[in-house]
């Protein structure tokens, strides 16, 4: 019988760190978490302290050693993933030049405005539109923070920060791997490689960005340092990483053309499974990516506070009380459901719009959140069910422009993870109103677990990147759409449409008030 080995995942996420320990079959044989800590320090601001998320990093590597009875010679590799539209920097020891500016940052705004002047050059080579990304973000600094930008050797990730500082790298090694590059703004994302023509169009010092590599890229070996810190060996392989989310699409088997992928978390992601590059430049709203799985692609468009807005809907406006008002003793999201499952479709002519925190895909910082088409009869009910439906009619947005751009492909199926995949009411909704199945899968860590392959793919314990994911998933349940309700909900959709079109000026009408 072979000896069993073990590979150690880590996710660096917006409310915390994840690491977790598999073996070689797939099996999660301890995991650890530990919260994060937002800072900001003026308005529009959202940072992290990266000596912060690195301890967390130690911490939480630490903790699944300490929980677990593995022998830790058998550990044969780490790999780490993490948040990937924001940014942050380093000096030329390896030290923090900035903190980690995050996705959540809106200062760079007005550089979005100075990018889109090249909007359709920047998507059709790095495969994203300018918005709450590297690029405007680097130009902030840049301009803005003109001493600060002096001391930085290279931009990278926070994931990459960690992995460095395990393995007590300097920056001339700084690296970012090819799955975050679609948000870049200067990349030649077909050709793995940093576009001059963009960096020079917006003066933009390419000497300041670092190397691109593949996910499964041994960049160091754990230290001696970091070894005692994590009750680990020293000479542990670190692999590249990749982005969170596709980290978690390689842990939930993402890998067909067709399928469909949904983050049900903090944010609300959307993402098309592809076999080829082709950019959104018409729309400008769809991200196209690399897979970390080599000559896979994917589309992706999210709602940067889908799943956020629930959250506040709980706290705030039912401040977990029951229909008559009392403390409800149901866990706050069950009762929910409950209420809008008794909802019609479509909550009786209501709609939300969930940009609470402005648009991403299409960039529009100043689009807020509103409901639309109140009158005495909705109850809490309607107002929940006119949440779930708002991220559903725009995911619907999101696939017809896929639609478009690809027109032989076909929609298969949908894979859906994270908080709100529990939630079999919005699932059900999500189905009906895209008009494809909906798949829960019967584990809930893909980010680590997809991290945890990358480690094991770069240290030969996995032949294939695939096949692997495809073995360590089975499906707990399948929701198959209702064809009538489909039908019911395009009018739903299309209106939703107009009504994101024809706020569009109140919105910005409403971003000059002075406060």
């Amino acid at each position: 019988m072979p000896k069993k080995s073990y590979l150690i995942g880590v996710d660096v996420g917006t409310n915390g760190t994840k690491s977790a320990i598999f073996d070689d079959a797939g099996n999660l044989i301890s995991e650890a978490f530990e919260e994060s800590k937002l800072y900001y320090p003026e308005m529009c601001a959202v940072e992290q302290d990266l000596d912060e998320i690195y301890i967390s990093v130690i911490n939480t590597i630490k903790q699944c050693i300490q929980k677990s009875d593995i022998d830790i010679r058998k550990v044969e590799g780490i790999a780490i993933d993490g948040q990937m539209a924001g940014i942050c920097s380093i000096d030329k020891d390896w030290s923090p030049a900035t903190p980690y500016d995050s996705w959540l940052d809106t200062r760079c705004a007005s550089y979005i405005e100075k990018l889109k002047k090249e909007e359709s050059k920047i998507i059709s080579l790095t495969g994203g539109p300018p918005s709450f990304t590297h690029g405007p973000k680097m130009l902030w600094w840049k301009n803005e923070k003109p001493e600060v930008f002096k001391k930085i050797a290279k931009f990278i990730m926070p994931s990459a920060y960690a992995a460095g500082k395990l393995a007590g790298l300097k920056a001339s090694d700084a690296y970012i791997d090819y799955t975050y590059i679609h948000f870049s703004c200067f990349a030649d994302i077909q050709n793995n490689r940093w576009s001059e023509d963009l960096c020079k169009d917006f003066d933009l010092p390419m000497e300041k960005l670092p190397k691109i590599v593949k996910p499964w890229e041994i960049i160091g070996r754990l230290n001696k340092e970091a070894a005692e810190q994590t009750l680990l060996n020293s000479g542990v392989p670190i692999a590249a990483g990749c982005g969170d989310t596709t980290a978690t699409m390689l842990g939930a088997a993402f890998d067909k053309a067709g399928m469909v992928f949904d983050v049900a978390g903090t944010a609300s992601v959307f993402s098309v499974c592809l076999d080829k590059f082709v950019p959104d430049v018409e729309n400008k709203t769809l991200f196209t990516g690399r897979l970390a799985i080599k000559d896979l692609w994917y589309s992706l468009a999210y709602i940067n506070g889908g799943g956020l807005n629930l959250r506040w809907f709980r706290d705030e406006i039912i401040k977990n009380k029951d229909n008559s008002g009392h403390e409800s003793i149901k866990d706050p999201y069950i009762f929910l459901d409950e209420m809008a499952s008794e909802i019609k479709a479509g909550s009786e002519k209501l709609f939300f719009i969930p940009h609470l925190g402005g648009s991403v895909c299409p960039s529009i910082h100043y689009l807020k959140g509103s409901w639309m088409g109140l009158t005495w009869r909705h109850k809490i009910g309607h107002l929940y069910r006119s949440l779930l439906e708002a991220v559903a009619y725009e995911y619907a947005i999101y696939m017809d422009i896929e639609k478009k751009l690809i027109p032989e492909l076909k929609f298969k199926k949908a894979r859906v993870i994270g908080g709100g995949s529990k939630s079999k009411i919005w699932n059900k909704i999500k189905s009906d109103i895209l008009g494809i199945p909906y798949e829960k899968l019967n584990r809930e860590e893909f980010g680590v677990l997809g991290s945890s392959i990358l480690a094991g793919f770069a240290t030969g314990i996995f032949k294939d990147l695939k096949n692997t994911a495809d073995r360590f998933n089975k499906v707990e349940y399948r929701i198959e759409p209702d064809i009538e309700k489909y039908k019911f909900y395009q009018q739903y959709v299309n209106y939703y449409k107009f009504l994101l079109d024809n706020t569009n000026n109140i919105f910005k009408g409403l971003e000059n008030i002075i406060s």
